[in-house]
């Protein structure tokens, strides 16, 4: 299997590294300490500009037609900068892909070019609900038919870029007389529909400068146009997206570890003990080697779930693989790196200390390594 990037990959992979070196690095500490929502926009903005939005997006909607492939690769760059500049990169292509695959044509001309343009800031996937997470087929909204319009009620929990989304894909129940999962249904609703409120900012651990809000739905009118795919096939839609979804995660992951890395490869060039650099020293060499490793491993991964759904095949328990190796080894660079810096690995000067909080969710959100875990052992039963 040849995995070398083609040319147009490799430009978009070069397009993001230099996006992320030049305009994101020189400002992430500053987004992650101050929150800065307006800054961070700027950002989204002009990573639409690029056409970073809509990467798997087809160019008559204004997408930018490159691939998966390149989606993941680009994510990676991205978040080897800033985790939350990648993270609402990556909910707004997923939200871009639910609409192009199961949206009426109509929807399709209204809402993909202000996501692919920047018009519309970001979008947003409200499945999560407190009570409806690792089992999203739990959850309560409700979405009842009243003439022309369906009237939304619920609310939905740990939401990306809530707060400046222009468009969110809303799950909600349909027929709650029907098995669980198979009444529930798929919505399109625009930012500043009556009855939509954004709560309060989550206070998090890391990747701070992204918006994560609860979004209250309340008597909230939407025409019944706004039903995306066929009714009460919501649940079977919700499944395949965060599917995709999982590979922009995992290279968001990847991205994170590899810059945790990076940083530590360098400082130990530097720092002296005993008389020598560390880079030196046996133990820290092997620690540098086994965390590189594992990365080299997650992108691999990462590469060949990418190549299937590019391919059209099926890619569920490789996305799955993918996002599970990719966080978990993200992760555990990040603590290599970090003792590897010593006590100003600690220190909120160094970017270790950020890193190591930014990557700490990418095992969480997007179905947790539990999850995957449990999708994995599935698909693999299922084979026998």
């Amino acid at each position: 299997m040849d995995i070398t990037l083609t040319e147009e990959q490799a430009m978009i992979q070069d397009m993001a590294r230099k996006f992320a070196e030049g305009e994101l690095a020189p400002v992430a500490a500053q987004l992650d300490a101050s929150k800065d929502y307006v800054l961070l926009q700027e950002k989204l903005q002009q990573l639409a500009e690029l056409g970073f939005m809509g990467l798997n997006i087809r160019a008559e909607y204004g997408g930018t037609e490159a691939g998966v492939v390149a989606f993941s690769v680009a994510m990676t760059e991205i978040a080897r900068a800033c985790a939350s500049t990648a993270v609402s990169m990556s909910v707004t292509n997923m939200v871009a892909e639910v609409i192009q695959a199961i949206g009426s044509e109509e929807q399709k001309a209204k809402y993909l070019p202000k996501i692919c343009s920047g018009e519309y800031p970001a979008g947003s996937f409200c499945l999560s609900e407190a009570g409806a997470g690792s089992d999203p087929a739990g959850m309560r909204t409700r979405a009842v038919r009243d003439g022309d319009y369906w009237i939304l009620n619920g609310t939905k929990m740990w939401i990306t870029s809530a707060a400046y989304a222009g468009v969110f894909v809303v799950w909600a129940i349909t027929d709650p007389e029907r098995p669980k999962g198979k009444g529930i249904s798929c919505f399109l609703v625009e930012a500043g529909t009556p009855g939509i409120t954004i709560g309060k900012a989550e206070h998090k651990m890391g990747q701070h400068a992204s918006a994560t809000n609860p979004v209250i739905f309340e008597d909230c009118a939407v025409p019944a146009n706004a039903l995306i795919g066929e009714l009460n096939d919501g649940y079977r839609i919700a499944v395949e997206e965060l599917a995709g979804g999982r590979i922009g995660i995992g290279s968001l992951a990847l991205g994170v570890g590899l810059a945790a890395m990076d940083y530590a490869r360098q400082y130990m060039t530097e720092r002296e003990q005993f008389g020598q650099t560390i880079s030196r020293m046996q133990g820290p060499q092997w620690m540098m080697a086994d965390a590189y490793t594992e990365l080299e491993a997650a992108r691999l991964l990462l590469m060949n779930a990418a190549c299937l759904k590019e391919a059209g095949k099926p890619f569920m328990k490789q996305a799955a693989m993918a996002k599970l190796y990719a966080t978990e080894s993200a992760n555990r660079a990040c603590y290599t790196g970090l003792q590897l810096l010593g006590g100003v690995g600690y220190t909120q000067e160094c970017p270790l200390e950020r890193n190591t909080r930014d990557a700490r969710v990418t095992s969480i959100y997007e179905g947790t390594s539990e999850i995957q875990r449990l999708i994995i052992a599935r698909e693999l039963l299922r084979e026998v």
